[in-house]
């Protein structure tokens, strides 16, 4: 599932991040400020209607991505 898709404050690890074909350089974006495979991401709040922009925290830090961004970032829950 992606990050676009899950549930409000559950964590989640990310996977991997899937860029497009024709901007490879988001791949890096996202991952440059922490989207890396193993860190965990929690989804902190949807925008209106539930779709974008998205409140997540990774690690310690808290971002908005937008709803494409956020469907980018393949995510699995965290089993406690």
């Amino acid at each position: 599932m992606n990050l676009g898709q899950v549930d409000l404050d559950v964590a989640y690890r990310v996977s991997e991040v899937n860029a497009p074909q024709g901007a490879p350089q988001i791949k890096g974006q996202l991952e440059d400020i922490g989207f890396l495979p193993g860190e965990q991401v929690t989804l902190l709040r949807k925008g209106l209607l539930g779709k974008g922009p998205y409140m997540v925290r990774i690690g310690a830090s808290t971002f908005a991505l937008r709803q494409s961004e956020a469907c980018m970032i393949e995510v699995e829950l965290v089993h406690a």
